[in-house]
């Protein structure tokens, strides 16, 4: 790699480095958790407007072209997305990516662990919000947390390291949960991060327990959503469409255009971002 290609980066207006892009690969989810989506579900983006492999393979092009180097696959929840294994091993194979991530709730992670981490995956945060499983029931509507375990479980055996456990903390968050999900994690070489409840409309955020995310003055991060749409800031309004603009242009502007610090965003939904 040259020297020029080691110094290329992108800078915003406030001389953030932006090398890290998150992609929504769907809206779609196994699950409804209750401070995520409505229990009904909700409109799923039409599957005609969902971008294709080939299409977020071309964007990530462009985005490594310059500066991007990290890239972290969300949905809704990506295991969903039929043949996400493959798309795994399409970026991994695009020079100039050091690491591809995934949050995912961990349903589906028993099965697509190892495969996973064959196609390049390097790490994994999945989402656990108690240790009890009647509580998981009712936070997620839908799903057994015994699942979540054996995803847990999949993840290290396949090598895929650190496995980090995103936990939503509830305003009424029980302690004594939030302490056995602690030791939970210290046992199993797990590291655990707080994501304190947001709620976009308000613009009510925090910088995450355990992590960088939610910090405005160190954001590094630009988000594509499933329709192709390019938002350079989870709590703002604005985005690009590539489809509309070209993707060279639709992430200039996101870049550019990129906010000082997040405020709100009425018209948007974590389950449709990718949070």
């Amino acid at each position: 790699m040259n020297l020029w290609k080691e110094n290329l980066c992108m800078l915003d207006n406030y001389n953030r480095k932006i090398n890290y892009l998150r992609i929504s690969v769907t809206d779609r989810c196994n699950l409804r958790c209750s401070y995520c989506m409505p229990e009904e579900g909700i409109n799923l983006i039409a599957h005609d407007e969902v971008l294709s492999f080939e299409q977020i393979v071309d964007f990530v092009k462009v985005a490594v072209a310059k500066g991007i180097n990290k890239i972290r696959l969300t949905g809704g929840e990506p295991l969903v997305r039929k043949g996400i294994v493959d798309l795994v091993k399409l970026l991994s194979e695009i020079s100039g990516i050091d690491e591809i991530a995934m949050t995912t709730n961990g349903i589906l992670l028993d099965k697509f662990a190892s495969q996973l981490a064959e196609a390049g995956l390097k790490r994994v945060n999945i989402s656990l919000d108690t240790m009890n499983a009647e509580k998981y029931k009712r936070i997620t509507r839908l799903g057994n947390i015994e699942d979540v375990f054996k995803g847990i479980k999949a993840a290290q055996k396949a090598g895929l390291r650190p496995v980090k456990i995103n936990c939503v903390r509830m305003p009424d968050a029980d302690l004594d949960d939030l302490e056995a999900l602690r030791q939970f994690c210290k046992i199993n070489n797990l590291q655990l991060r707080f994501i304190k409840q947001m709620d976009l409309a308000s613009g009510e955020f925090s910088v995450v327990e355990g992590g960088k995310g939610g910090n405005c003055s160190e954001c590094n991060r630009i988000r594509l959503r499933a329709n192709g749409k390019v938002k350079p800031c989870l709590f703002n309004q604005s985005e690009f469409d590539i489809k509309e603009l070209g993707i060279q242009e639709a992430i200039d502007k996101s870049i550019h255009q990129k906010p000082k610090a997040g405020t709100k965003n009425k018209n948007g939904s974590f389950y449709g971002i990718g949070g």
